[in-house]
């Protein structure tokens, strides 16, 4: 049964364990990143992002962020290296950001919240879709860019161009010819750890890949992407910010790092 979940007061992070008691589980994201306590590991391989500009296919509206989706019917986009070991095929990317500047990230790192967060979505091909992935510990790996208000990122004007088309919730438009790599930064150090999807239904099913260079959008980016609404088409105009689930205790867990 799927319940309803948002980012209000009556509907919010806090409420969540209410209809997803795993909300209140062992290994729950996002969490905050201590650079002190994380535990450099020589053993962690670099990532490899192998990305297929062909396997882009649209951007919807879900009502909560948007996704930019991709064709996983075959191994043209995909992930390895870092703390996992298989190979991991691209789903989708969305981000978190927040109503202004400095609240909009999920991780923090040494209590510093940046002002929106990236997610790049990829599941393990050995479970042989999404849907079976995801009841894994290791069914996703979930690559994180911080986002920082900066220069203009060239290759995120695409997706923010094609917003426009999809204002509100459940709108839909082609997203073709888009290759990912352009939104990574040139440093792929990164920290890692076992957690959770950061949204209902919060299975911990994810390997997680924080890296530690942030990227930098345009003010007008931002604005662009602030303008979005949670709302449908018919339905109060409710704009879409403020769309991230706070920091979660790290409990057992370690953060390892892949640098010195």
């Amino acid at each position: 049964m799927s319940h309803h979940w948002g980012y209000g007061s009556h509907d919010g992070p806090a409420h969540w364990h209410e209809h997803f008691p795993i909300a209140k589980g062992e290994r729950q994201s996002p969490v905050a990143i201590c650079t002190k306590t994380a535990k450099y590991d020589p053993a962690l391989k670099p990532l490899s992002f192998s990305y297929d500009a062909s396997t882009a296919k649209a951007i919807v509206n879900n009502g909560h962020s948007f996704n930019v989706e991709f064709d996983d019917s075959s191994d043209k986009s995909v992930l390895q290296g870092g703390a996992l070991d298989t190979v991991y095929r691209l789903a989708q990317f969305h981000i978190h950001w927040g109503s202004c500047e400095g609240q909009g990230s999920e991780h923090t790192v040494d209590g510093v919240k940046y002002d929106a967060e990236l997610h790049i979505v990829h599941w393990n091909v050995k479970y042989g879709k999404f849907a079976e992935a995801v009841k894994h510990p290791d069914g996703l790996a979930v690559v994180g860019i911080f986002m920082k208000v900066g220069n203009a990122k060239p290759e995120i004007q695409k997706v923010v161009d094609a917003l426009n088309s999809i204002q509100t919730k459940g709108k839909q438009a082609s997203f073709t010819n888009f290759d990912p790599t352009g939104l990574l930064p040139a440093c792929r150090d990164y920290w890692t750890y076992p957690g959770s999807l950061t949204t209902p239904p919060l299975l911990e099913c994810v390997i997680w890949h924080v890296l530690k260079e942030p990227i930098t959008v345009s003010p007008e980016q931002m604005c662009k992407i602030r303008g979005l609404c949670f709302n449908a088409e018919n339905e109060p105009v409710c704009r879409m910010v403020d769309n991230w689930r706070p920091c979660q205790p790290l409990k057992s867990r370690e953060v390892r790092a892949s640098f010195q």
